[in-house]
């Protein structure tokens, strides 16, 4: 997995985008505070190699908790810049732009 941050001088934005491998996955998402955790709004688009990346314009200045639903399983992304427990036991990551 990957996330690489493109911050644009013109605007408060950075371009992050969401790389995950998951050649064998049918549906992949990114989704965290940033979308009120909404399950379908920002899918991640499968490309011939078998990656699923996708584009966010996101306020600087500013964290967000994410993770993906590869499938219906909750993943967190490894090179995530924190991790922040969550109410459910378990820990989302945290995106600093």
């Amino acid at each position: 997995m990957a996330i690489t941050k493109q911050y644009l001088k013109s605007k408060p934005i950075c371009k992050v985008t969401f790389t995950v491998p998951a050649e064998d996955a049918k549906k992949v998402a990114v989704i965290g505070s940033f979308n009120q955790w909404d399950e379908n709004a920002t899918i991640l688009k499968k490309l011939k190699n078998g990656t699923f990346k996708g584009t966010l314009n996101l306020e600087k200045d500013n964290s967000y908790e994410f993770r993906y639903l590869i499938d219906g399983a909750y993943v967190n992304d490894e090179q995530a810049d924190a991790y922040a427990k969550n109410e459910f036991a378990s820990e989302n990551g945290v995106l600093t732009v």
